[in-house]
């Protein structure tokens, strides 16, 4: 059931689950099974990538550095799961951004040239 429209050709062949996959401007995208041209997530979906992934990488390290102190007064449950919560924000800049991908922002055409294209 695809329910997105390429940019290109117009007609309806993406569904969620390869435009999650399409990737931001600096990836060279998913082709259009009708017209055969690459797509990809737009410029919003590129900002809110790299803004996403930034926080969660220095919440990440906040997180590391907090945890190296056995006996910390403040936070004391990060010394004990502080492990499992930097598991979870590497999952989270992993999944995060393909879900918002998929459903929120809309495609673009790809910028990126191809030189493998015939």
């Amino acid at each position: 059931m695809s329910i997105y429209n390429c940019p290109h050709c117009g007609k309806r062949t993406f569904n969620p689950w390869t435009k999650a996959f399409a990737g931001q401007l600096n990836s060279y995208g998913k082709p259009c099974q009708e017209c055969g041209r690459r797509v990809v997530n737009g410029k919003a979906a590129t900002i809110f990538n790299a803004v996403y992934s930034t926080l969660a990488i220095a919440a990440l390290i906040v997180i590391y550095l907090l945890g190296d102190v056995k006996y910390n007064e403040r936070f004391p449950f990060i010394h004990h799961y502080g492990f499992l919560i930097n598991i979870g924000l590497f999952l989270s800049i992993l999944l995060v951004p393909r879900l918002v991908n998929a459903f929120c922002f809309p495609l673009d055409k790809a910028i990126k040239i191809d030189l493998n294209r015939r």
